[in-house]
Formats: structure tokens, C-alpha cells, sequence
């Protein structure tokens, strides 16, 4: 019995850290405990030395000193100063008044919230809640169907997930060994492929379903011109121009073919958003009436978000900023909108630095729970099975991907993100670079296949958090008068599931297109080491002449195989 225990530590090691999980022990506890635990047994089984755990407090210091880790916070504190100050509330006011007059337009606008928000706040709880509690209650007013609505505002909340600036990016950079700036640039493209696909979804349910994504009434929409007009020409106009402006100008500045993508993009919204707002400003100035009235209020709400996106995101792609000083810089200028905005208070400054101080403490003790556990895991070469466990699967490449994104997949029915990334992450990594994997490419597959933990019935954060604030009994509409039926968890739930399959989707799309993770990196040049060519200075010297050709003469022994002789070759 004791041989067998001692032959198969790291699988019995492995089940127990199941075991512990599902009697619903807190991860970072479970972790810890399993590790000290099987390693106390493996100290008595002979399998392990006593002096393992000595290594122990080297490895916590390396947490505490670890500067990448220093984003979580940062980034943590901009997105809650950012929510609380009311940006979501005028962002989903202004883009729903622009999209809402077409069917589906407030599900459009929702999604395109959403990306805003992940790109600045980086928080899924942050974006779900403030779209739950601003756009539900309209959705429902106007007749959207109940699983369509809730649906599109919790996928379009885990946006935040996979767009930077995404904490699980962070925490898998960390985890994969990698750059926190490489994870951004790989995961920017699939972002807004994946924003794309859940609009494509919603113009597919206006077309088949038009019941289910009525436009809004032209007695709902606020912003109306003199002559009775939509001013959305007027917008349009300005969007087409500030477009071909920016298109322009990125072909000038990047004339290169391998320029990466995600700085031209990021180049060019800037560029468009300056045009914008600069036309805008003159137009208020002046009193021309060239724009609109929704085409200033578009320019003028979008403006902030978007020049915090620049200023953290632009930075870190352009090579200004790492990603921690990203952040600072982030949740600085979060302080300087909320303070201008006349919304920042103490109240609010407090309520965000306590959930802040309270996520950061979650993060670090699942990565000491995991550093302990992978201490005694590694010592009983529990990564030595892992690794023959996945790198013997047929199909090679392929094969290993496709059970992985399975198992992933799964799991995410029971955990969360960041416990998957603590826990899987560092056993997936080594076997996917020994397979050849790139590992940025690799880390942005699972962060696209971990956003569906957001989403997994019955326990997805995400559905949790807009169950908090959706309705759970009828009520009376202030604005129709109507009665409206209240949202039931299984509508909620059904809801999700047309969503985690288009996620699914997105991981097939990265797997059989490579390069929508690889085109926002920059090319690396490739150096043939056949053609390097070292060139010795030569000594005219007398010592330098004695030098040079003793060390020809140890070359050409070494090149036969013979040996120096005594004390010859010390020097």
C-alpha cells in the first residue's frame, strides 16, 4: 500500500485537491493545505527531503516583489472609480439614444458599452452590474425578450475578460512567464473579433426573431433636432470622415507590411477621436451648426473613455509604458474624470480602495495557496506526469489543444478564472512550449475559453451578478405605467447559453487562424546563427602573440579529443 501511495503522489495529490474544492473548502486554503499535507506525507515516505519547505518563504517574498502583479490594483481601483462615477450611465444613455431607433439597436449599443468598458474599467462585475441596473430595465420597457436581454448585457460584461486592459491577462502572463504588453497586443484583435460575432448574433435574432429586439419608439428618443429631425446624418458624416482621416494617416505612419496591428489601431482611433472632438469643440465655439445635437452629445461622452483607452492602452502598445505604469496612469486618470465630472467623493474614493485592497487580497492568497501547493507538486514530480499525461496524446499539436480547451471548458463549470489560471495554467504551460505552442498565443486561447467560467449555469459570475440586480418580482414601469413581469433564473440562464457557444466558437477561430492572436505583435527579426560571424582582434604584442597561440593550440587538442596536459590551459 505504501509503495503504491509513493509511486502515485502527484495523481492522489491532484484528486485530493479536487476532493477539497468540492466539499467547497476556499480555494486559497485548499491549496495551502493539500500542499503542506501530501508534503508532510512525502517527507515521512522518504520521497521528499525535510528541508523542502525551507524553500517556502523565498517563494511567498517572490509574490510580494513581484512588480507585474502591481497591475492588479491599479487597474482593479480605475474600473470601480470608473463605474461609480456615472460613465456607464451616460455612455448607455447617449449610444442607446443613436442605435435605438433600429431593431435590436439597444442590444447594439449594450455590446458596443461593453467593449468601452472592458477596455477601460478591465472589472466583469463592474460592467455587468451598471448595464444590468441602466439597460435591462429599458430593454424590458420597450418588450425585449427576456433571455435575448439578459443575455447580450452578461456576455457583453465579460467582455472584460478577454479586451484589454483584462486582469486574467495579467495573472496569465504572470503564470505563463511572459509579458503582460505581448498578452495585451495577442488578446486586442480576438477582443473585437469575439464583440463582432455577439452583433453579428444580434442581427441574426432581428432577422429571424424581430419580436424579440423591437427598435425604440421616436416619443422615447431625447435627443431631437429643431426640425424634428434624428441628427444621425450629421453623425454619420462626421464618423465616415474621422475614419478616412485616420485611415490615411495610419497608411502614411505605418508604411511597413509587418506594422503590428494593434498599434495601428490604436494609432488611428486616436487620430479619429482628435478630429472628432476638435470639429466638435469649434463647432460649440463658433455657434456654426455644422453637428448635430446627438453628434456633439456622442463626441463629448465618448471623448473621456476613449482618451483613458489611449492613455493606458495607446502607451503599453506603443512601447511608451509598461503595463503596471499603465495602470497607474489608468486609475489616475479615472481619479482626474471622476474629479472634473464632479462625482468623486470621499465616500467613493473609500468604498473603491476597500473593494480594491479586498480583490488584490484574494489574488495574492490563491497565488501563495498555489506556490505551496506547486512547491510539494513539483518536488513529487507531479509536472513530470502532467507532462507524460498530455504530451502522449495522438494528434500531436492539435490533439493536445483539443483536449486542454476540453478540459478548460469543464472545469469552468466549477471555478473561476483566476482559480483555473493559479491551478491549470502552470501545469498546461511547460508541456504546451515543450509541443512547440507559442505561449502568448497559447494564453490568449484559454483567457477567450476561461471567460465562459462567467457564463457556465449554474455557476457563472456573471449570471450571479445580473440576478442581483434584475427584478425577482413584478413591478409597475415609472415611465409606461405598465406592469412588467419580473426575470426568473431560468431565463437567465437560457439566456447565456447562445452566447458561451459563440465563445466557443471564437476558440475554434483561434485555433484555425493563428494569426488573429499573432498580428498584433511585432515581428521579431529572425537571426541565422550560420552566418554570425565573430571577428577576433588581433595583438601584435609579444604576450598577445603567446596568448592567441596557446588558445589555438588548446582548440585544436579540444577539436581532437585530446586532452591538456597537467596545469596546461589553467591560465
Amino acid at each position: 500500500m505504501i509503495e503504491l501511495i509513493a509511486h502515485n503522489m502527484a495523481p492522489i495529490m491532484f484528486g485530493g485537491l479536487v476532493i477539497f474544492l468540492l466539499f467547497g473548502y476556499p480555494v486559497a486554503f485548499a491549496l495551502a493545505a493539500n500542499g503542506i499535507f501530501f508534503g508532510l506525507i512525502g517527507i515521512e515516505l522518504g520521497l521528499l527531503h525535510p528541508s523542502l519547505f525551507q524553500a517556502l518563504p523565498q517563494r511567498v517574498w517572490a509574490i510580494m516583489s513581484n512588480d507585474t502583479l502591481l497591475a492588479v490594483p491599479f487597474f482593479t481601483l480605475m474600473g470601480l472609480i470608473l463605474e461609480r462615477s456615472g460613465m456607464a450611465e451616460d455612455l448607455l444613455d447617449t449610444i442607446g439614444q443613436v442605435f435605438g431607433s433600429i431593431r435590436g439597436g439597444l442590444a447594439f449599443a449594450v455590446i458596443l458599452v461593453g467593449a468601452l468598458l472592458a477596455a477601460t474599467t478591465g472589472v466583469v462585475a463592474a460592467s455587468v452590474i451598471s448595464m444590468g441596473l441602466i439597460s435591462l430595465p429599458i430593454m424590458l420597457r420597450y418588450g425585449y425578450d427576456r433571455r435575448f436581454a439578459t443575455g447580450v448585457i452578461a456576455a457583453s460584461g465579460t467582455l472584460a475578460q478577454i479586451i484589454p486592459p483584462s486582469l486574467v491577462l495579467i495573472v496569465l502572463a504572470d503564470q505563463l512567464g511572459r509579458s503582460v504588453g505581448d498578452m495585451y497586443a495577442g488578446a486586442f484583435l480576438p477582443g473585437l473579433v469575439l464583440t463582432g460575432l455577439y452583433a453579428l448574433y444580434t442581427v441574426g435574432v432581428t432577422l429571424v426573431r424581430p419580436s424579440w429586439a423591437p427598435g425604440v419608439p421616436a416619443e422615447a428618443r431625447v435627443y431631437r433636432e429643431p426640425n424634428g429631425g434624428s441628427g444621425l446624418p450629421s453623425l454619420a458624416a462626421v464618423v465616415v470622415i474621422a475614419t478616412l482621416v485616420s485611415i490615411a494617416f495610419a497608411r502614411y505612419r505605418f508604411r511597413a507590411p509587418d506594422a503590428p496591428i494593434d498599434e495601428m489601431l490604436v494609432v488611428s482611433i486616436a487620430v479619429g477621436v482628435g478630429v472628432v472632438f476638435l470639429a466638435a469643440v469649434v463647432n460649440r465655439t463658433l455657434k456654426l451648426g455644422m453637428l448635430s445635437k446627438i453628434a456633439e452629445r456622442v463626441t463629448f461622452v465618448l471623448i473621456p473613455p476613449l482618451a483613458l483607452i489611449f492613455l493606458v492602452l495607446g502607451t503599453i502598445f506603443l512601447g511608451i509604458a509598461t503595463p503596471t505604469e499603465g495602470g497607474a496612469m489608468g486609475a489616475t486618470g479615472a481619479l482626474v474624470m471622476a474629479l472634473v465630472r464632479r462625482r468623486l467623493s470621499l465616500k467613493l474614493l473609500r468604498q473603491a480602495m476597500d473593494t480594491t485592497a479586498k480583490l488584490t487580497s484574494f489574488v495574492v492568497f490563491i497565488l501563495v495557496g498555489a506556490r505551496v501547493f506547486s512547491l510539494t507538486f513539483y518536488g513529487v514530480d507531479g509536472h513530470l506526469w502532467v507532462e507524460h499525461l498530455l504530451s502522449s496524446l495522438p494528434g500531436g499539436q492539435l490533439g493536445f489543444l483539443v483536449v486542454v480547451n476540453l478540459l478548460v471548458f469543464v472545469l469552468a463549470f466549477f471555478l473561476d478564472f483566476f482559480e483555473l489560471a493559479f491551478i491549470i495554467i502552470p501545469l498546461l504551460g511547460p508541456v504546451a512550449e515543450k509541443l512547440g505552442i507559442d505561449l502568448i498565443w497559447f494564453g490568449v486561447l484559454l483567457s477567450v475559453n476561461m471567460q465562459t467560467s462567467f457564463m457556465h449555469p449554474p455557476f457563472g459570475y456573471a449570471l450571479f451578478y445580473l440576478r442581483s440586480v434584475a427584478s425577482p418580482r413584478d413591478y409597475i414601469d415609472k415611465v409606461t405605467g405598465r406592469q412588467i413581469a419580473k426575470i426568473t433564473t431560468g431565463q437567465i440562464y437560457w439566456g447565456a447559453v447562445p452566447f458561451v457557444l459563440l465563445q466557443v466558437v471564437m476558440v475554434a477561430l483561434i485555433i484555425a487562424f493563428p494569426g488573429l492572436v499573432g498580428g498584433g505583435l511585432a515581428k521579431k527579426a529572425k537571426v541565422n546563427t550560420d552566418e554570425i560571424e565573430i571577428v577576433v582582434p588581433q595583438d601584435s604584442s609579444p604576450a598577445g602573440s603567446k596568448a592567441e597561440q596557446s588558445l589555438e593550440d588548446a582548440l585544436g587538442k579540444a577539436m581532437s579529443g585530446d586532452k591538456p596536459a597537467s596545469g596546461e590551459g589553467k591560465k
